[in-house]
This record gives structure tokens, C-alpha cells and sequence, in this order.
């Protein structure tokens, strides 16, 4: 009966409903400002995946800021919601998406993804005329309604309320219909490794095949991501044509792509 009460509570302002776990893990992260993965596995007794997923959602609510190995609690910005957070880092996310959309032309096909950043390209993709963009992003969809040059195609899936997006096996089978120009991908991590990492494993297959039918594939993330850790692994950057961001990246990671030959973008 107590997750069951617990299961209609909404994080305060973000209308997203936290569960019996969630909840306590949340107290926990007030109590002593930082949680570990490991350590909630063993107290609440579930797998070190569902602690992520639920460090996941409680980052995604605004409460918690996603670290290495756990989270701590965010300080200042508490209690925000998705329209909140398509708001912070404002400045770098319109500069990568200026960039990109710069390398995009006129007269070609394309895929946005989900994310922040890609919605933030959508915007940059307004004056582009005789473009078709193909997209499992509802808010990427109502951004380009304003655009009479482009042809909008959404893919059919599961609705994920908490930031419009398509997902599942319906939508990654979407998506193997097309061979596309360009992809426009986001991420929820990026490790020093090159590795693109995220935490849900219904968009990592959705995402892997938006890479594998694209001819060109951009990669938008600021360099926040960089501080992230998440347990799926997604692709390389290996895989990646171009990546946009707004600061350089660390030396190793930039030889590597230099190795890899994928090009490198720092937006200003």
C-alpha cells in the first residue's frame, strides 16, 4: 500500500510521478547530498541497471545531477521540469545548432533525434527550403510546422511523455525503411573513450539504427555530457562524420578522432 501512495506523488513542478524507490532515494540525496549506485542496489535490493534508470528519471525530473558511479543532488535548480532544462546551457546548444544546420543544405533528407540539442537544430532548420526531416521527436515535428520548405515525417512508437519522444521496436523498424542525407543524433553521455552512452535501451536501438541509415552522421552535444556517465553503450564516435560542441575536447579523446577521422566542430 505505501508504494502504492507513493506512486501518485509528483515530483514538485515537474509533473512526473516519482515511485516508492524513487521517492527515498530522493530523501537520501537531501540527507547526505550525494548517492551511489552500488549502495542503493544493495539497500533497496534491486539490479545496479533499475538504480540507474531510477537516477535517470530523477535527473530528468530536475531533482538530481547524474555523476560518475551515482548522482548528487542539484543545487539552485531543483524542481525543473523538461521546459526548464531545453533551457540550460542555452547559449552552447543554439551555438552547436547554428553550426550544424550550417552544414546541412538545402535539398536533402534528413533525421533528428531526440534531445534538447537536436530540437535546438530543428529551430536552425526553419529558413531551409526542400527539406524532408524525418523525426520520432514530437517537439521537433511542431518546431519545423513553421517551416513551409519542409516535409515532416513522424515515426509511429511508444510516447514518452516526459519529453515527446518516440521509442520502441515500432519506431527503430520505422526507421529502416529510409536511407537518409544526414542524421542529427544527441546523447545522453559521451565518455573519454569516444564511446556515445544512454540509458534507455529502447532509444540506444532507435539511435543505432538512425546511424545505420544515414549517409552522414552528425553528432550535437555540449561538453556536459562529458561529465556523464550512463550504462548503454550506443555507438562510436568512430561512427560519426562530424561532432558539434562547444569546447575542445580533452587530448586524448581529440586524437582519437583525428585517428578516426571524424571531424570536430567547437561552436562559438
Amino acid at each position: 500500500m505505501a508504494e502504492s501512495r507513493n506512486a501518485d506523488i509528483e515530483g514538485k513542478g515537474t509533473g512526473v510521478a516519482l515511485n516508492f524507490r524513487q521517492t527515498e532515494i530522493l530523501e537520501l540525496a537531501r540527507a547526505e547530498g550525494r548517492v551511489v549506485v552500488e549502495d542503493l542496489a544493495a539497500r533497496f535490493d534491486v539490479t545496479l541497471q533499475t538504480i540507474r534508470r531510477d537516477l535517470s528519471d530523477l535527473a530528468d525530473a530536475g531533482h538530481l545531477d547524474r555523476v560518475h558511479g551515482g548522482a548528487v543532488l542539484r543545487t539552485g535548480v531543483a524542481n525543473i521540469g523538461y521546459e526548464a532544462r531545453r533551457r540550460m546551457n542555452e547559449g552552447a546548444k543554439t551555438a552547436i545548432a547554428r553550426a550544424c544546420a550550417a552544414a546541412i543544405p538545402d535539398n536533402c533528407s534528413l533525421i533528428l533525434n531526440l534531445g534538447t540539442t537536436t530540437e535546438a537544430v530543428a529551430r536552425e532548420l526553419l529558413a531551409h527550403r526542400n527539406i524532408t526531416v524525418i523525426t520520432n521527436n514530437m517537439n521537433v515535428a511542431n518546431i519545423l510546422v513553421a517551416n513551409p520548405g519542409c516535409e515532416i515525417v513522424v515515426a509511429g512508437g511508444a510516447l514518452r511523455r516526459t519529453d515527446g519522444g518516440l521509442v520502441g521496436e515500432l519506431t527503430t523498424q520505422f526507421f529502416e525503411q529510409f536511407k537518409v542525407d544526414y542524421a542529427v543524433i544527441g546523447v545522453s553521455a559521451l565518455d573519454r573513450d569516444g564511446d556515445l552512452l544512454d540509458f534507455d535501451l529502447a532509444e540506444v536501438r532507435v539511435s543505432k539504427a538512425i546511424i545505420q541509415q544515414s549517409r552522414r552522421c552528425f553528432l550535437v552535444c555540449d561538453h556536459s555530457k562529458l561529465d556523464r556517465s550512463a550504462p548503454a553503450r550506443l555507438a562510436s564516435l568512430s561512427e560519426i562524420t562530424t561532432l558539434f560542441t562547444d569546447q575542445p575536447l580533452p587530448g586524448e579523446l581529440m586524437r582519437k578522432c583525428e585517428a578516426w577521422e571524424t571531424g570536430v566542430q567547437i561552436a562559438v
